[in-house]
């Protein structure tokens, strides 16, 4: 086991690092994100094995570091930075989708067609061939739910439009080019 952490825990380290460092920068630039977003997460979390490996292999001097003032600096200094993202960057944290729901499983059909790219009456339509009880373009999802005996959530899904494959993430307000 020493002799595979000795042998590919740098190597493995750098290639994966490498590929993180190209995606985190693809994504940052919002190139290709389809391309980039798992790629990013999944192996920026494999790199954590040969980095805890190393880690572990070379502890007693890892700890010779935090005798220079300059380690912790840097920690301090990159935890600060952390911290001042999570403050300020507007996100509360969870799936968005669990706020943005109830809003839209209580608008009227009305409201809600024209975020679908749908009229109302195509709306009252499509759900009542799908089986759901409609009794007015004026209904809510949540109304509609319960004559139904369904969950809202559930049927707004299922108006949702579907995208095609490898959906893009993006942060901020930033088209991608």
């Amino acid at each position: 086991m020493n002799l595979v952490i000795r042998k590919y825990s740098t190597p493995l380290i750098t290639g994966l690092f490498l590929v993180s460092a190209i995606s985190g920068t693809a994504l940052f630039f919002h190139w290709q994100s389809g391309w980039f977003h798992s790629m990013h997460i999944w192996l920026s979390m494999v790199l954590l094995v040969p980095f805890f490996l190393h880690l572990w292999r070379n502890w007693a001097q890892f700890l010779l570091y935090f005798r220079n003032k300059s380690m912790l600096a840097a920690c301090l200094l990159s935890f600060v930075a952390a911290g001042g993202f999570m403050l300020t960057s507007g996100h509360r944290g969870g799936n968005p989708a669990m706020r943005v729901f109830p809003v839209l499983t209580k608008a009227p059909l009305t409201d809600l067609a024209p975020l679908l790219h749908r009229s109302p009456d195509d709306l009252v339509e499509r759900l009542t061939h799908s089986g759901y009880t409609v009794h007015a373009t004026t209904d809510t999802l949540d109304q509609i739910a319960a004559a139904s005996g369904q969950q809202a959530s559930a049927i707004l899904l299922s108006l949702l439009p579907q995208q095609g494959g490898g959906g893009e993430h993006r942060h901020g307000n930033r088209q991608p080019s």
